[in-house]
């Protein structure tokens, strides 16, 4: 699925489905539900638009459509908050598993994921960060603590990534603790991983090749996930400004709030170039995910996304909150939902570590 056609009718068919059953009421119920996210809802995309298979390999039981085409769905996602597996199982976890080089792996356990049927989670970080893995093999065990798991509560399989390479373990070993780490986004929930001598599974991968193209794939993923969520506040303060009237006018006919909802509108057509142009230097993962980089540039235009989607979301939100007044700070608007999600976002899988520079 290469074509701009066929990912403009992937757009349009999980936004019609999102529309249907994934209103702000079903968000609501979502984020006070056990799991944290609409079981129904997944389902429904997995098994009408396969929106898990997306990114896998169709050896693997997948589609074989790209990283591209999932990442259409992320943003599409990221526009109603809605946060089931996707990110965290079907790209991450999925990826993951496919960077391992381990072809039995993948044959047993990406297909379930396609379905949708199997979730994974991706154990990285440490309490400091993703530069350092929380995990650590010992005498061929897991013992250590991952942090920021995204799914990690609800996974079935755990995808560990360490200094060694990529493991596998079952999330129900009685070695296996889970805890939800408290957030400030209560749309996406964090899990902390702690394994105590934990027998895993060893499946191979370069440990530096891996964690590259992982931080890479999760700066591109929420460069998507951040320019759908900056569409969304672009087009409700819009909405919302041509409808309440002030002095006999809609505010939106004010000369200053239209230099401030064009201002916000050039950060969400910039923001999207760059996560377009980021998420065009990825790899066919299809083909081979252990692939380098598709130009020079990949890196660089990556950490670009990274830094400019992460602001522009922020200065959006931002703008949404001030023109919506003070029903933007209550909590039966999603404003204070957005917002929390672009101050998440920009913590998530860390930043770029050096400033942006092209050599002459």
């Amino acid at each position: 699925m290469s074509s701009t056609a066929e990912l403009q009718d992937l757009a349009a068919t999980v936004r019609a489905v999102l529309a249907k059953h994934g209103d702000r009421d079903a968000l609501r119920r979502a984020i006070d539900g056990e799991p944290g996210y609409d079981e129904q809802l997944w389902t429904l995309l997995c098994e009408q638009v396969g929106v898990a298979a997306l990114a896998i390999p169709e050896e693997f039981g997948g589609i074989g459509a790209g990283l591209t085409a999932a990442l259409i769905v992320v943003e599409e996602l990221g526009r109603t908050l809605h946060a089931p597996p996707m990110l965290g199982s079907a790209v991450l976890g999925a990826q993951a598993l496919l960077l391992s080089g381990n072809a039995e792996a993948c044959a047993r356990l990406l297909p379930e994921v396609a379905e949708g049927t199997r979730t994974l989670a991706l154990c990285w970080a440490d309490r400091a960060g993703w530069d350092t893995p929380g995990i650590r093999v010992e005498n061929g065990k897991l013992t250590g603590t991952a942090h920021y798991v995204v799914d990690g509560a609800t996974a079935d399989t755990l995808i560990v990534l360490t200094t060694e390479g990529v493991y596998e373990i079952d999330a129900t070993a009685p070695e296996v603790a889970r805890s939800t780490t408290p957030t400030m986004d209560p749309t996406r929930r964090l899990a902390e991983i702690t394994c105590t001598a934990a027998p895993a599974r060893a499946l191979g991968g370069d440990p530096a090749t891996v964690t590259a193209r992982l931080r890479h794939i999760a700066w591109a993923a929420l460069a998507a996930e951040q320019i759908g969520a900056a569409g969304q506040c672009l087009a409700a303060t819009v909405e919302y400004t041509g409808s309440r009237v002030q002095f006999g006018r809609p505010i939106g006919s004010f000369q200053a709030l239209k230099h401030r909802m064009a201002d916000m509108y050039v950060l969400v057509e910039s923001a999207r170039s760059a996560a377009y142009t980021a998420i065009a230097a990825l790899p066919d993962t299809g083909a081979d995910p252990r692939a380098s980089a598709a130009h020079p540039d990949a890196a660089l235009d990556l950490s670009a996304a990274r830094i400019h989607c992460t602001q522009a979301f922020g200065a959006v939100v931002g703008e949404m909150v001030q023109m919506h007044g003070g029903i933007a700070i209550t909590w039966e608007h999603d404003a204070h939902l957005y917002f929390k999600r672009a101050h998440g976002d920009s913590q998530l899988f860390g930043h770029p570590t050096r400033p942006l520079a092209r050599p002459a």
